[in-house]
């Protein structure tokens, strides 16, 4: 077979398009009658709000290229308007199937358990006296609808806002004959409003959407004019944030510049009611420059995300999964102390099975203990109310040296990232962002202690982020140890992100964009020795996405080789298993269950002598060569047989496993007629409580 570098583009499987098979697959969930009714509608919320950020961030990019006039041909050989055009296929299939969902499955589900959704024709005459109370105090005063003529022309529309476009007739006190109107929903208002029983004389929890309300007495707000047409519609822009490296002099301010601009992108998509009439929707998709292929007819609410307040605005245990506590592990339970702890052995934690506690125990207790001198911490993402960030302002107020590396580039958490810089620096942190160009992506915490005068440096290495509410939604590996080679690596590298100058080689870390890539690899290559000497060669990756060329490549490499090779792959997965005198030593799964898979794991069977890393990258470019990103071994033989057998879990999965297809699909794990049925999340609740 011809070699890889030479490898035709017919053998790698189109990024955009993987990605929207993973949102087929979280679709999916809300179609599986043995997941909790309330937990469904949140699969079919979560799988609406993922496709919002495809287009903001993964179709704008392209649509930005081919107004660059670029030449752009993706791996797979795909050229820009052959994926625009696959993209815009597969988007919509999955949109009408998401609607599909919304109005045959779970509305008709949810009327059986007594959850309703009131349409305007089925108000009772109590509840329309309800509402038009609501509407009278609670909108009316806040409404501001815009008519369309020379004096008031098309308003900017913010990015995903609920917007109304009205079509009147007769003429105004000035005597004005507008055909159009625009409103626009104050972001203020909820989307959704439940209705009260006591008032309503109804059962039952009752819900009327905030559009239905509108459209019924949006005449109040045209007196003397008769609305002949109401049509909700949104509009998605670019939200990518792009900072011109080369151009910064202050990247606080360069960012707080861009995320001004952010809900005023350019469009990449418009979403219409499907009743709204042809001359309307040609005049709109005039107005925001776009064809049909961009245009999105909703037989429901456009902003369908929306719906998710439905899940805790009903009180309805039954309908969702059942409360777990996340366990401790049993060390911590016996020692208060966390630093004795992390003395007697490196701890490895498993989120959300086991608490994020001690993650937060471990900077509150460096902020009280009189002997701890220094915190060095990198922050992504963290939350708007943060117990991690408090800690850190505490002990700074405690006097210790407090250091963050913050990165204001997390997309999406821009805003909250530079309002928690201002909160730290209020309180003496010294807050630095990291390396221009690079965005800084390790998940690092590092202890200065004195110890009979001796200074000891502990750490915690993570594969997810310093976020205390995702902790419980998102599975994630972090690491303590005081050992004092992994403790300088992570010394080594605060000083390279916090001044100026080159790391030594490092003893134990890979890190990006020096040495995780070629690390990899030569991981990888060991392997491909290791079969071909007859010695056990295996690898096994668990981690978010396989986008990166030549690690691609050199899988393909060790499974021509004959290394058997198991990839736990949650969303996007370029690479195609099971081709013949390629990859038919290939296994790509996913996992999609309650929570968010999120472990980025590097396991090499090493001729038996097993090497286990996590990481806080994942098998792309961008974490490769334009991310700072750490990969940690973890040395301890427990956690690495812990780990190990995890992952076994996840192979065995045949309840919530997909099988990639070599054609790019993905085919459900059943089990056989004699088989156990096996959830890995599942059996990880268990094995943790």
């Amino acid at each position: 077979m011809e070699t890889i570098e030479q490898i035709e583009p017919n053998l790698y499987i189109n990024r955009e398009l993987s990605l929207l098979e993973f949102n087929v697959r979280v679709l999916a969930q809300a179609k599986n009658p043995s997941i909790p009714l309330l937990e469904r509608l949140n699969y079919l919320c979560i799988s609406c709000s993922n496709l919002d950020e495809f287009f903001e961030v993964r179709v704008a990019s392209l649509l930005q290229i081919v107004e660059l006039e670029v030449a752009f041909i993706s791996l797979d050989g795909l050229s820009l308007v052959e994926q625009l055009e696959k993209i815009s296929l597969k988007a919509h299939e999955l949109v009408a199937e998401q609607y599909r969902v919304l109005n045959e499955i779970l509305i008709p589900q949810l009327e059986s358990e007594n959850i309703f959704f009131i349409r305007r024709t089925d108000w009772t005459p109590k509840q329309r006296d309800w509402i038009e109370h609501y509407f009278n105090e609670e909108l009316l005063p806040i409404l501001t609808p815009v008519g369309l003529d020379s004096a008031h022309p098309f308003p900017r529309v913010l990015n995903k806002s609920l917007n109304f476009i009205i079509s009147l007739a007769g003429k105004d006190a000035f005597g004005r004959n507008s055909r159009l109107a625009v409103l626009q929903a104050p972001r203020v208002l909820p989307r959704i409003v439940k209705l009260p029983n006591k008032d309503t004389n109804s059962s039952g929890d009752n819900f009327v959407f905030l559009s239905s309300i509108i459209h019924e007495f949006v005449n109040q707000l045209f007196n003397g004019m008769s609305v002949k047409g109401f049509y909700q519609f949104r509009v998605t822009r670019n939200s990518d944030l792009i900072v011109d490296n080369d151009a910064i002099d202050d990247l606080l301010n360069a960012v707080e510049v861009e995320l001004a601009m952010r809900n005023y992108g350019d469009e990449v998509r418009l979403e219409i009611d499907a009743n709204c009439a042809d001359e309307t929707i040609d005049f709109l998709l005039d107005r925001f420059g776009m064809n049909r292929e961009r245009l999105f007819l909703a037989a429901g609410p456009v902003n369908l995300n929306r719906v998710q307040a439905i899940y805790g605005l009903v009180d309805r245990p039954d309908l969702k999964f059942p409360l777990f506590n996340p366990s401790f592990p049993s060390i911590l339970k016996r020692n208060k102390d966390i630093f004795e702890a992390i003395k007697k052995q490196d701890i490895l934690l498993h989120h959300p099975y086991e608490s994020f506690a001690p993650v937060i125990d471990f900077i509150r207790q460096a902020a009280e203990d009189p002997n701890v001198l220094a915190i060095k911490q990198t922050l992504y993402r963290t939350g708007t109310d943060s117990a991690v960030v408090r800690a850190l302002i505490k002990a700074s107020r405690a006097g210790k040296e407090v250091t963050v590396v913050m990165e204001l580039r997390a997309r999406f958490d821009e805003k909250e990232n530079i309002s928690l810089t201002t909160k730290l620096q209020e309180a003496a942190v010294h807050v630095v962002f990291g390396v221009v160009g690079y965005k800084t992506h390790a998940k690092m915490c590092m202890v200065l202690r004195k110890e009979d005068k001796k200074m000891c440096n502990y750490v915690h290495l993570g594969t997810g982020n310093y976020h205390a509410k995702t902790a419980k939604l998102y599975t994630d590996y972090g690491l303590f140890s005081c050992n004092p080679e992994l403790t300088e690596d992570v010394r080594k590298i605060f000083v390279q992100l916090t001044s100026l100058g080159k790391v030594n080689k490092l003893h134990k870390l890979l890190q990006s964009p020096f040495t995780l890539h070629k690390g990899l690899i030569a991981k990888i290559e060991r392997e491909i020795t290791n079969s071909k000497d007859g010695k056990e060669a295996k690898i096994i990756i668990k981690v978010n996405a396989v986008v990166e060329e030549h690690v691609i490549q050199a899988l393909y490499r060790a499974s021509q080789a004959g290394v058997q090779i198991k990839l736990i792959i949650r969303g996007i997965c370029c690479l195609k298993p099971g081709v013949i005198g390629l990859s038919e030593n290939i296994e790509v799964r996913s996992i999609i269950g309650r929570f968010l898979e999120h472990t980025r794991v590097y396991a090499f069977a090493n001729a038996g002598n097993w090497e286990v890393y996590g990481a806080s990258a994942d098998l792309m470019s961008r974490n490769m060569f334009d991310r700072v990103e750490t990969c940690f071994p973890i040395e301890n033989k427990k956690s690495q047989q812990r780990i190990l057998q995890d992952l076994n879990y996840y192979l065995e999965d045949n309840s919530q496993a997909w099988l990639l297809q070599a054609d790019g699909s993905y085919l459900q794990v059943q089990p056989e007629a004699d088989q156990k049925i096996l959830s890995a999340q599942t059996k990880l609740l268990q094995d943790h409580n």
